[in-house]
Order: structure tokens, then C-alpha cells, then sequence
């Protein structure tokens, strides 16, 4: 049963008890019943010092919520009616509530923002390209106001620029040796966009994720990085040969030519000393030819005998051979034995002492006679 329905004794919402229907309270006997509890007049309204001390509530709550705090790594924005008035920096603050808003961006924390696709190449493959980049609020002001979604705006920006790099790119760079190169220009490309918007970011790094080709090729361009990486290591291990065997190359022919510097400068030395010995020698045997021919003789002969091993036969005899022993006469003046050949003594009449043989003379020996050859 409601309230108004006839026979209802309960309360109505006004505070009329029983069935009579007066209607709603006067609002003025409302207000005075309100002053009353507050300390004011029946009669009077709501007094002055009651107004008074919920100014001062007021006041009081007004003051103390437009504290704020800034922490060390973000600076405030501070709008004032909706517009920017300034840049405030970390610490405890204040602001007029209702009056200036405070927004804290965080200047110093490193972001990351992904971008992926599929992208078309210069020579017309379709590749699988992951790339994120790092970036920094710089500006705060231009990163709240100057663009509607600054981090957005990135993200487009990103990739444009990656695929504007990706379709001047070729496939095997992308994949292989060109990684670093893609890298580099994404990032000079990226930061030529976004600079005439002043979104107040500022790329830190662009991280190329390693990029793949479409499943349906993927096993071929797997053999073909095989090949790519087997090519590389050929080259790194024909370098280290290289470097191992060029030194000694070097050094051989630094040897050679030092052995044909020293041998020409020994034969050019030796020649001029022939020149100047026949030089010397030209007066003598203008003086003297028949005296000095002969010494030449000799001393030609000297050198020729004192280098061959030697034989001495007796041809004016009766035929029979006589031999000198040579290996005994060397081993008593030297002490070291001569080799020997069969039966026939092989000697250096050099090392004999001059004693033994005399120049231009015959000596016999047991009835047969033996010549001594000049020396």
C-alpha cells in the first residue's frame, strides 16, 4: 500500500503524521529550523558568524588542496584559465584551485615505442621488418600542446620513415650485411619528420629487430644466409693466411735483395781492385815484360794448383809411377789426415811446407825420378 493511498497511517515524506493531506513544508520554516541548530535566532535567519566560520572552512580547504608536488625527474606544466603560463621544476608547490591546473611530465625516463610490417624492398621481395625506437620528452610543453597524441604521431612518423628506407633497400642487406645501414638511415629519416611538428621528443636510439623473409621462401633464404656466413669466414681465414705468410715473403725478398746488393757491391769492389792491381802493374811490365810474364805465370799457376787436388807422374823415366806421401808429409805438419782416392793420393801442395819441394828442380826416388809441377 502507498503512502498516499487511503487508509495509509504512516509518515509522509514532509513529516505530516496521520491521514490529512497538507502538502510540502514551507521552505522558510526549513531554513529557520536549520539556523536554529547552527546557533542562530528562531526569528532572525542564519547568523553572521556562522556564514563567517564556513568562509573560513572553506577557505581553509580552498588553500590547502592546490598543494602539489613535483618529483625530481618531471617538470610541471602550469595552466592558468585553460592557458599555458609557465614551467615549474621539482619540489612542493602551490596553485590556485579552480584557477590554475598542474600537469607533471616526466622528462628523464627512456620510452619505447615498437613499429612491424610487411614491407616491400627495392628489388620487390616482401620482408618482415620489427623495429622499436627510444625516445625522450624534452619539451614539455610542446609534448602536451603542439600535436593532438604526440606518441602516436611517433608512431607514424616510424613508420614512414622505415618503410621509405626498407623500399630503397635490397632484401639481402636487409637480412644480412646491411642491418647497421638500415638502422642509421631510419633514424636520420625519422628525425627529419618529426622535427617540423616539435612534438618535443628526441630520439635517443632506433633498434632494428633482425628481420625475416615470408615463411613460403624462408628455408631458401636460410641457405642463402648459410652461404652469406660460409663466404665471410672463407675471407677471415684466407686474411689471417695471408697475414701470416706475407711477413715472411717480405723477408725473403728484403734477404734476396740484400744478398744481391752485398754480391754486387763484392763484384764491383773485386773488379776495381783488378783494375787498379793491372793499373800497377802496366809500369812493371813496361819495364821488365819477359820478368814480370813470368811471375804472372806463376802466380796464375799458384792459385789454379792450390785449389785442385793434384797427381805427380814421372814421364821421363822408365815409365813406372813413383807417388810422394803426400796424406803423411800433411799429417806431420797439420796433424790431420788427407783423404784418399783408391790407390791415387789426392793432396793440396798449399798446405805442404816449403821445404819440401823446391821450385823448377827434379828429385829422383828409388832410381826413378819424380817432378814437382810449378806452383
Amino acid at each position: 500500500m502507498a503512502w498516499n493511498e487511503p487508509g495509509n497511517k504512516g509518515n509522509d515524506p514532509w513529516g505530516n503524521r496521520g491521514g490529512n493531506d497538507q502538502g510540502p513544508p514551507d521552505l522558510d520554516q526549513v531554513f529557520r529550523k536549520l539556523s536554529s541548530r547552527f546557533g542562530g535566532n528562531r526569528g532572525g535567519g542564519i547568523s553572521a558568524a556562522a556564514v563567517g566560520i564556513a568562509a573560513i572552512l572553506l577557505a581553509l580547504v580552498w588553500g590547502l588542496s592546490g598543494f602539489y608536488k613535483i618529483e625530481e625527474a618531471e617538470r610541471g606544466v602550469v595552466l592558468r584559465f585553460g592557458e599555458y603560463y609557465e614551467l615549474v621544476e621539482p619540489g612542493l608547490g602551490w596553485k590556485a584551485t579552480f584557477i590554475d591546473e598542474v600537469t607533471p611530465v616526466n622528462v628523464n625516463n627512456i620510452r619505447e615505442l615498437p613499429a612491424s610490417g610487411m614491407m616491400l624492398t627495392m628489388d620487390e621481395n616482401v620482408v618482415a621488418v620489427q623495429m622499436k625506437v627510444q625516445y625522450r620528452i624534452t619539451d614539455p610543453r610542446a609534448y602536451l600542446f603542439n600535436v593532438t597524441n604526440p606518441d602516436e604521431s611517433l608512431n607514424e612518423a616510424m613508420d614512414s620513415a622505415l618503410r621509405y628506407v626498407v623500399g630503397h633497400t635490397t632484401m639481402d642487406d636487409i637480412l644480412t650485411t646491411g642491418r647497421e645501414q638500415v638502422r642509421q638511415d631510419t633514424r636520420v629519416e625519422l628525425e627529419g619528420i618529426i622535427e617540423p611538428y616539435g612534438l618535443g621528443l628526441t630520439v635517443v636510439d632506433v633498434n632494428l629487430l633482425p628481420a625475416r623473409p615470408p615463411e613460403e621462401v624462408k628455408d631458401a633464404f636460410d641457405d642463402a644466409i648459410s652461404a652469406q656466413e660460409d663466404e665471410e669466414r672463407f675471407v677471415r681465414e684466407a686474411e689471417a693466411y695471408a697475414r701470416a705468410v706475407e711477413p715472411e715473403a717480405r723477408g725473403q725478398v728484403q734477404r734476396m735483395e740484400q744478398e744481391a746488393t752485398a754480391y754486387r757491391e763484392r763484384v764491383t769492389l773485386e773488379a776495381e781492385g783488378e783494375v787498379t792491381r793491372f793499373v800497377q802493374l802496366l809500369p812493371q811490365y813496361q819495364a821488365a815484360p819477359e820478368v814480370t810474364r813470368e811471375r804472372l805465370y806463376l802466380e796464375t799457376m799458384e792459385k789454379v794448383f792450390g785449389n785442385t787436388s793434384k797427381v805427380m807422374v814421372d814421364t821421363e823415366g822408365n815409365g813406372s809411377m813413383f807417388y810422394l806421401p803426400l796424406d803423411k808429409i800433411i799429417e806431420r805438419s797439420s796433424g790431420k789426415s788427407a783423404p784418399r782416392t783408391g790407390s791415387t793420393q789426392v793432396n793440396d801442395s798449399s798446405s805442404l811446407p816449403s821445404s819440401t819441394f823446391n821450385n823448377n828442380r827434379s828429385s829422383s826416388t828409388r832410381g826413378g825420378s819424380v817432378r814437382q809441377g810449378r806452383n
